[in-house]
């Protein structure tokens, strides 16, 4: 065995140890990640062809812990691993997008990323790893990669930026950022605040960029003590000169005129189909000596070239006259409408509508028994707030069918979850529940969420300590121009065309939560700080919008909302109240009709009686405060027989 290790410090002396040539030696790349007693495996595997007709990078990332790393046992039935977790596929998904940029254009070949935890110590967050070990796996393989990547989660923990805190440091932090980066360039942002400012963020990135280029620098010596500096030879394209400097030269002013003419989003799709298909006929007419298979071939090679004129053309329309696609100015936001209560039953609801991003947005408001438990293979914990965001395909106009949810639908909805549960008061008694559904998307639904959540959390009567709103930006930067521009309130077509995708959520005070997914080299930090108040000014109008709807939360919550009373009992009358085999608790549940939960917290019990209505609510109080009553000198009571309650 070729063993080499590796090793590469943190800013706090904390050591990160890589080791290649002992395990998985078939997959084309793999590693072990070690820090402290927690321990990653990763491996790569590429198809050595891309399939016939592949213009993307399919490229699969997986992330997967194993109860066996903390000594567990999995739940249920089987008794093993079953589909990955919310949590791993968030996991799954921020290493995804720090990766998926820095494989080459041309290349289509299938990439498969497995990323495995053998052994957690309970101390180190393994999830901040797992983008260094993927990369290092592909370090150490012949997979053609632009160059290596890291990430790191950065706290703000007392006012200094803890690089790769452990759990028990996160407890009093006030940011949590997870950052993806080469050693040039910051590739991918995600994280919540604790209402912090824009300044901070920028600090926060980079103190985590300082931390990762070392590690990009190992990875560097890594490939070439391997020799896998040196990547594979691959095509997986043929292309045609000639035919590309022709789509160009004759779609691209019929597409700047497109551009110009602020068209909605359906009739500009149409108004560029109609340029593109236009070619085809004429390029056809002039070729019949092609037979139907080559012409097949021709049309595809068109399709590719014609997406890059229509790129360019959006692109240089914003840079040379400051026009966007639907006409709008650089920071201006697209016309907001609001509405509460739209629907009668639900306990709250909204919808929000920015352009044409609509959220339908209700809120539920439960009992400790409908809070959430998650039990994952490093933590055991019950979450009372939930937010499910729905991106069906009629949202988009799409003529297909609704299957699961998806991975795209599970970070939406974590990232517009992140933005609101600061807000939400710790002792507020009720589980809550927002459920978005995106009526209509062209930029932004998570942003939408975000707003529509506010709202519909505010109607009904939860007591949000303050409003949300969320915005995403763009940018426009070519390579090798100094000029650039920064987009208030992105379309769909504009993130898809454009150099960063980045989302920001804050109240009035500061920034709650934040995802940033950059495409372009040499971004540098004077354009992210230009960027972040221009995102600023944006939230601050979304944020007038919301609060000329509703200016704050419903004072009382709406009839149909079962009501909670908390009250507290000595920890030794718990046993009593809940009787031999939760006897005497069901009773009295089935007598009242209210739901009672009891929990021992910090050595008292704490008990939740809930109910449709007052009555019931009384009814069980009296029967709790009759067990737990300590007789008194003075006090009366009635004798029963022994049958009585």
């Amino acid at each position: 065995m070729n063993v080499i290790t590796k090793t590469v410090s943190l800013p706090d002396g904390r050591e990160i140890t890589i080791e290649t040539g002992k395990l998985a030696k078939q997959a084309d790349g793999s590693c072990t990640l070690k820090m402290g007693n927690t321990m990653l495996l990763a491996t790569v595997c590429a198809a050595k062809d891309a399939v016939p007709g592949t213009d993307f990078m399919p490229l699969q990332v997986e992330y997967r812990e194993q109860y066996a790393a903390a000594g567990r046992f999995p739940g249920g039935f089987t008794k093993r691993e079953g589909k990955a977790s919310d949590e791993e596929i968030l996991t799954c998904r921020l290493v995804d997008r720090a990766l998926r940029p820095l494989f080459p254009s041309d290349f289509h070949a299938e990439v498969y990323v497995n990323v495995i935890l053998f052994s957690a110590d309970g101390v180190d967050q393994p999830d901040a790893l797992a983008g260094f070990a993927a990369s290092c796996a592909l370090a150490c393989s012949d997979i053609p990669f632009e160059c290596p990547i890291s990430e790191v989660r950065v706290a703000r923990i007392n006012g200094e930026y803890v690089i790769n805190p452990t759990f028990e440091q996160m407890k009093e932090a006030d940011m949590d950022l997870m950052v993806g980066a080469t050693e040039e360039n910051i590739m991918m942002v995600e994280g919540e605040m604790k209402e912090v400012q824009e300044s901070d963020l920028l600090d926060a990135l980079k103190a985590a960029h300082a931390a990762i280029k070392p590690m990009c620098a190992m990875q560097n010596e890594l490939m070439k003590e391997l020799g896998t500096d040196t990547k594979r030879e691959y095509c997986h394209e043929v292309n045609d000169d000639e035919l590309k400097g022709q789509v160009a030269k004759e779609c691209y002013q019929k597409c700047y005129d497109v551009v110009k003419q602020a068209l909605e989003k359906q009739a500009r799709a149409e108004a560029f189909d109609a340029i593109k298909e236009e070619f085809k006929e004429a390029y056809a007419a002039a070729h019949t000596d092609l037979t139907e298979d080559e012409m097949e071939e021709k049309y595809a090679l068109v399709d590719k070239y014609y997406h890059d004129v229509e790129k360019d053309a959006m692109r240089r329309c914003i840079l040379d006259e400051g026009v966007r696609l639907d006409g709008r100015k650089t920071d201006e936001i697209r016309p907001i409408w609001c509405e509460v209560s739209p629907l009668p039953m639900p306990h709250g609801s909204s919808i929000f509508t920015r352009g044409e991003t609509q959220s339908l947005t209700t809120c539920t408001l439960g009992t400790k028994l409908d809070e959430k438990m998650v039990d994952g293979a490093l933590e055991k914990y019950y979450m009372k707030f939930l937010l499910h965001y729905n991106f069906p395909p009629f949202c988009t106009g799409e003529a297909k069918a609704q299957r699961g949810v998806g991975r795209r639908e599970i970070g939406h909805g974590h990232l517009a979850w992140r933005g609101l549960k600061g807000q939400i008061p710790e002792d507020f008694p009720y589980t809550v529940r927002l459920v978005s559904q995106i009526l209509e998307s062209n930029g932004s639904s998570s942003m939408a969420t975000v707003c529509a959540g506010t709202l519909a959390l505010m109607d009904a009567g939860v007591p949000m300590k303050k409003p949300v709103s969320g915005i995403a930006m763009g940018l426009i930067k070519n390579p090798g121009e100094d000029k650039y521009a920064v987009l208030s309130d992105i379309l769909g077509d504009e993130d898809h065309l454009g150099d960063m995708d980045f989302k920001t959520t804050g109240t009035k005070d500061g920034l709650t939560a934040t995802q940033m997914d950059i495409k372009c080299d040499g971004l540098s930090y004077e354009i992210l700080e230009k960027a972040l108040a221009q995102a600023k000014a944006g939230r601050e109008h979304i944020l007038k919008c919301i609060t000329d709807t509703i200016a704050e939360p419903r004072a009382e919550l709406k009839p149909q909302v079962p009501r909670i009373i908390q009250i507290e009992i000595p920890k030794e009358f718990i046993g009593a109240v809940i009787g031999p085999g939760g006897k005497i608790i069901q009773q009295m549940q089935e007598e009242t009709g209210a739901t009672i939960t009891i929990d021992e917290v910090d050595g008292v019990g704490k008990v939740q009686v809930s109910a449709p209505n007052k009555d019931s609510i009384d009814a069980a109080l009296g029967k709790i405060k009759s067990i737990v009553a300590i007789p008194e000198l003075g006090d009366a009571y009635k004798e029963i027989g022994k049958k009585g309650y």
